[in-house]
């Protein structure tokens, strides 16, 4: 089969269409006949060597796909819910970068009713990260506030959508006033520049000097500080990347006094069954309401696989709202 290699820790260019074989289910696992893979910035972290493959995962890039099954044990799909040539999106590990993908059974997802490969592929990811950090570790309930740095990303755009159907009052931060207007196009109740405004101070503005209840970190770094000081009484800051560093220095006692938690998590070196939860809450949470057209799918551009240099090099650019994806022909 042909997949997409790192021949290099560096820039864009290190990514070659190669040759592999295809990979082979082993039990609890299914065969996908991939259509289209999601491009996210681990992915980017990867090529530059800087997020080590998980033991065990394979080492062509990408966590996320969407396809047609063509191999696994009849017994396990079936009692997945699953028949062989049923189209699904898969959260991986690794591997998504290729013409065929191996993906746990219990991270398989039915790909949304109208919805095509391409905008499947774009869910798997996002929405397994949001979920996870927004709603099970960031607890955001109905009628609370939150803030999501980065609102035009692919997580970004997820992030808004999900907290706005969840109930919340959703604010983020962009980088120009044109991806702040697509925040607010896709529901966000505020959008701060932050080229040109302080979101702490935006913050306290629009909260009256009360806070936020959850703040959704892509950053870190120097963020967390203000972060902090942007959290009402009880507020949960969730740290789901550092592209702003790994150091943070905070007032520790506003920490104590207000009662605040400060956590984070990785997603991809997690095990099978945590994974396996969280699809289950994505299915029976989120799936209706990507049928019902209250949460979209956001992809900003699509590429052959063979361009996936290319793709790369326009996530790193940051120019992108939404998601990148990648599509594949089988010869």
């Amino acid at each position: 089969m042909q997949a997409i290699e790192i021949t290099g820790h560096g820039g864009p260019d290190v990514l070659q269409l190669g040759e592999r074989f295809v990979p082979v289910p082993g039990a609890g696992e299914l065969l996908i006949r991939v259509s289209a893979s999601g491009i996210n910035r681990p992915d980017v972290l990867q090529r530059k060597g800087l997020y080590p493959v998980p033991t065990g995962a394979s080492d062509i890039p990408g966590l996320e796909v969407a396809g047609v099954i063509e191999q696994g044990d009849a017994l396990e799909l079936a009692a997945a819910g699953f028949h062989l040539g049923d189209r699904v999106c898969a959260l991986v590990a690794g591997g998504g970068y290729a013409q065929w993908c191996v993906a746990p059974i219990a991270q398989c997802l039915p790909v949304p009713q109208g919805f095509t490969d391409v905008e499947a592929a774009s869910l798997p990811e996002t929405l397994f990260t949001v979920w996870s950090n927004l709603m099970d570790r960031g607890h955001l309930a109905a009628g609370e506030t939150v803030l999501i740095q980065g609102g035009t990303s692919g997580i970004g755009v997820t992030a808004i959508q999900l907290a706005k159907a969840m109930g919340a009052r959703v604010f983020t931060t962009a980088g120009s006033d044109a991806k702040c207007a697509a925040c607010l196009a896709l529901g966000a109740d505020a959008a701060i520049n932050y080229r040109t405004h302080d979101f702490q101070t935006e913050v306290t503005r629009l909260t009256d000097g009360q806070g936020v209840d959850v703040i959704l970190d892509m950053v870190a770094g120097s963020y967390v500080a203000k972060e902090v000081q942007s959290l009402r009484e009880d507020g949960r800051l969730v740290i789901i990347a550092v592209q702003g560093g790994v150091q943070s220095e905070f007032d520790a006692g506003l920490v104590l006094r207000r009662r605040l938690t400060v956590t984070g998590s990785t997603l991809r070196a997690r095990p099978v069954a945590f994974k396996a939860a969280i699809a289950q809450a994505c299915l029976k949470f989120v799936w209706p309401l990507l049928a019902s057209g209250q949460i979209k799918p956001v992809i900003h551009s699509v590429f052959a696989a063979v361009d996936a240099a290319k793709a790369h090099a326009l996530m790193e650019s940051n120019q992108h709202i939404g998601k990148i994806v990648l599509t594949w022909e089988i010869a």
